[in-house]
């Protein structure tokens, strides 16, 4: 069968920025001086949040790097030789200018064949678990966050670059006051972890009807919700089962546990996420939300239908509408390039299935364009939906096949 012939504008959902140094710093308020830093550890940069020292990031100043699609391989053909982390990732490089700022990425973009993609930060995803004991701190770092990003990428660049701003949501108010922020300035989409939401009463799920305030101001923005892999927090919950107490979250440290292994790969965040999402009935009482999770693939999409499958059909008035519609209805998936994207378009419908490739990161793709391969024997108009005319189709803008 031939290859897919790209003659469509591709869209990827799954870019990556690596932030600068200043990032978390630059535009903290001075009574917040010393929140982050970046300190020295036995000649390795590491960072620390509130004196506390990270392993989150192995080198949080992103200035080497693995290169794009080191554990590729790794992910789509398993590792029948045992090699270790080390064999697998090979020899690191010096980032790229393109890794850090817009104009050189775009250049970057055009050789990778990308026109247009969403730019989701990295180190940031750390700021939210390391914090969560303190709320309002968790909005100011956030917020620092956003002025840099603003600063240095935009939230729309020449309108080929979606940088996605952070709302953190453990104080309803101020979430609404930083999703009015973002959206002053051109936002396209925002990014919101995939966990609960810590705040003064503990944790609860942002499905609540108390964040509903949140939520219909999202809805008059008319902004598209990403959610994005994120240090979702249960790390906490694995340590239970692990004996190990107070030990944070590291995907990057080398070998876990095959009890971490087996649960990691289940999908557990973001399948409780979309559970919460339908089953405390946020979507259904604001239909017209586009949530798009990215970077979770999509492992847990058929274990979740079976499951609201089963509850509808035993407990339908628990539910204002059939939650299967309602997944059909509200989210975009984005499954990784190791997974089987025609199975979930068979499973969801080929609207619903996004492309994303990782880019630059170890796990994604060194060439992004070759996920077409991925959707071979597909209509073509069905390939152009998923390389990008979804993706353009969430996030509200034209596209000309």
């Amino acid at each position: 069968m031939p290859k897919p012939i790209i003659d469509f504008p591709v869209f990827d959902a799954d870019n990556h920025m690596y932030e600068t140094t200043d990032a978390f710093t630059k535009f903290l308020p001075p009574e917040y001086s010393g929140l982050i830093k970046y300190v020295e550890v036995n000649g390795r940069t590491k960072i620390a949040v509130r004196n506390v020292i990270s392993e989150y990031i192995p080198n949080p100043t992103f200035n080497v790097v693995g290169r794009p699609g080191a554990s590729e391989e790794l992910f789509k053909h398993g590792n029948p030789d045992g090699k270790t982390r080390r064999e697998i990732i090979g020899d690191p490089i010096r980032s790229p200018e393109a890794f850090f700022s817009p104009a050189p990425r775009l250049a970057l973009m055009d050789e990778l064949g990308l026109d247009r993609a969403l730019m989701w930060p990295t180190l940031a995803s750390l700021l939210e678990e390391r914090l969560a004991d303190d709320p309002i701190a968790t909005h100011i770092v956030v917020h620092a966050l956003n002025e840099w990003m603003h600063e240095h990428w935009t939230f729309n660049y020449e309108g080929r670059i979606f940088a996605s701003p952070v709302i953190t949501l453990p104080i309803v108010d101020k979430a609404i006051e930083e999703l009015e922020w973002v959206a002053e300035r051109g936002a396209k989409l925002i990014l919101i972890r995939p966990a609960p939401v810590p705040g003064y009463r503990g944790y609860r799920s942002f499905a609540l009807p108390e964040f509903d305030p949140f939520w219909q101001r999202v809805t008059e923005l008319d902004i598209t919700v990403g959610m994005h892999a994120s240090d979702d927090g249960l790390t906490r919950y694995y340590n239970q089962w692990e004996g190990n107490f107070g030990g944070e979250h590291l995907p990057f440290a080398g070998r876990m546990s095959a009890f971490m292994d087996i649960a990691h790969t289940q999908g557990r965040g973001i399948f409780d996420t979309v559970a919460s999402l339908i089953g405390h009935g946020l979507l259904s009482r604001f239909p017209t939300l586009r949530i798009l999770p990215v970077e979770n693939g999509a492992a847990w999409v058929r274990p979740l239908i079976e499951a609201m499958g089963r509850s509808y059909a035993h407990e339908p008035s628990l539910y204002d509408e059939d939650p299967l519609m309602v997944l059909k209805r509200n989210i975009w998936i984005h499954p990784f390039h190791e997974e089987d994207p025609r199975g979930l378009i068979d499973l969801v419908g080929v609207d619903r299935v996004v492309f994303g490739s990782d880019y630059p990161h170890i796990e994604g793709m060194s060439e992004p364009l070759s996920y077409v391969d991925e959707l071979e024997g597909l209509p073509h108009e069905d390939i152009a939906k998923v390389m990008g005319g979804n993706l353009a189709d969430i996030m509200k803008m034209p596209f000309a096949a």
